[in-house]
This record gives structure tokens, C-alpha cells and sequence, in this order.
């Protein structure tokens, strides 16, 4: 009977969709379209992190008609994590997921996400490109790199991941206060999840889709945004939560 709640519940709008954008002119209309799509999305908050292309104008001649849409814009590039810290600290959703601006991952997987946190099996879900069965990837260099960083993760957490590098990173609107996050560059995603390992929260992984695009279709990620994230590991495997927890125990 749970369960069937929390399908029915999926229809109704839950969620926060952070989505931190840089020079996704090609993207931006198509990505923002799927979104809106998912009935389970109460808004998207679009952080342009200093674009120097026309995302901004297209996102500005595109009407969407839907008040769920909400654009903000930094100004100058200061990284994708500051974007996502921008739009962190303005969701008014109980439930957050992070959406990239280009077409790599579906947002028709939102609601397989959604379903662990409903029914109360997870505290966090993290979608795994590398669990869905038709799992495509012509990058072998980049998915080794994504192994590697994985492996670490799982050794410096104790966590059992397959892709802790993944954008869909789903969790509740109480956990980023608890989690104090800093990082302003894509070290975003490994610290995240380290700090997840030291509370104990417990992270499911449901698989997703996932289409590769190449450097020059848009790729941002360099070999140097991994070293940056094993940097992350090192740095946050002692971090202190300096007394809070999670689920946050209300006062009285």
C-alpha cells in the first residue's frame, strides 16, 4: 500500500531542480522543455554561471510559459559548484536533484529517484549510469577515470557505489544545511558524497539513462577537474560535522 502512495505521490510537485548552466546555448531550450515536463517538479532554478554565449538570449526568447521556471544569472564564471551553493540556498521544494544544462541525462528518470526517498528506503539516491542495462559509453578514458574516482570514493567512505561522479544526485531540502557544502568547482560531487559517508546517510543507486557527448559538443570535464576531486576526498575524510545530524531533530 506504501508503495502505491508513493507512485501516486510522484504526480505531484515535490521536487527542486538546481541547474547550474555555462555556455549551454545548443542545449538549454530542449533540456529546460524535458524538465517541465515531469509533473513531480515544482521548479527549476537556473543558475547561468557567466555564460559568454547566448544561453541567456535563448533562454530569454523562450517563452515556457510555466511560472515553475526561474532564471538567475552570476555574472562572471566562479564554477559550477558556487552556481549550485546559488541555487541551494533558494529551493522551496522538500526534495532536490541537481540537472545539468545539456542533454547527457534524461529527466525522465526523476521520478525512479523520487520513488527510494517516498517510500523511506533511502535517505539519498544517486543515479548510476553504469547500472542501467543498455549502458552505452565511447569515452573508455573518461569512464576509467570515472572508476577510478569511484573506487577512492568507496575506500575513503566505506560506501558501495558504482558512479559517484553522476550529475542526478537526489536528496532532501534538510540535508544541505547539515552538510555545510564549500566546494566551488566541480569538487562539488566528491565532497557531497563524503561528507554523506561520514553521517552514515544511506545513498541508493537506481540505474539511469545516459547519452555521452564529446569535447566538442560541449564537454566541460578535463583530466585536472579529477585531480581536483581526489583532492576533495583527502581533504573532507575528516571533516566534522560540528554537531548537527541528519534527519535534523526539530526543537521540542
Amino acid at each position: 500500500m506504501r508503495e502505491l502512495m508513493d507512485h501516486n505521490c510522484i504526480g505531484t510537485p515535490c521536487l527542486s531542480v538546481v541547474m547550474p548552466v555555462y555556455n549551454e546555448a545548443a542545449s538549454i531550450t530542449e533540456i529546460i522543455r524535458r524538465v517541465l515536463t515531469q509533473s513531480c517538479v515544482g521548479e527549476i532554478i537556473m543558475i547561468d554561471d557567466g555564460s559568454t554565449d547566448s544561453t541567456v538570449a535563448m533562454v530569454s526568447n523562450y517563452s515556457t510559459g510555466d511560472n515553475r521556471f526561474k532564471l538567475h544569472r552570476l555574472g562572471q564564471n566562479l564554477g559550477k559548484g558556487a552556481a549550485i551553493h546559488y541555487g541551494l540556498q533558494r529551493v522551496a521544494y522538500p526534495y532536490v536533484v541537481i540537472q545539468d544544462g545539456d542533454l547527457e541525462y534524461n529527466p525522465i528518470d526523476f521520478p525512479s529517484l523520487l520513488l527510494p526517498l517516498l517510500a523511506g528506503k533511502a535517505d539519498v539516491v544517486y543515479g548510476s549510469r553504469w547500472l542501467h542495462p543498455s549502458r552505452k559509453y565511447n569515452n573508455h578514458l573518461h569512464r576509467c577515470g570515472n572508476w577510478l574516482l569511484t573506487y577512492l570514493t568507496n575506500l575513503t567512505t566505506g560506501l558501495s557505489l558504482t558512479d559517484q561522479a553522476t550529475c542526478y544526485k537526489m536528496f532532501p531540502r534538510s540535508l544541505i544545511s547539515v552538510l555545510e557544502l564549500r566546494e566551488t568547482g566541480f569538487g562539488f560531487c566528491p565532497e557531497f558524497t563524503v561528507k554523506c559517508g561520514i553521517l552514515g546517510i544511506n545513498i541508493t543507486e537506481v540505474p539511469i539513462s545516459y547519452c555521452y557527448r564529446t569535447r566538442s559538443e560541449g564537454k566541460k570535464i578535463r583530466v585536472w577537474h579529477g585531480v581536483e576531486a581526489i583532492a576533495c576526498l583527502l581533504r573532507y575524510r575528516k571533516w566534522k560535522t560540528n554537531g548537527k545530524c541528519f534527519p535534523i531533530k526539530s526543537a521540542g
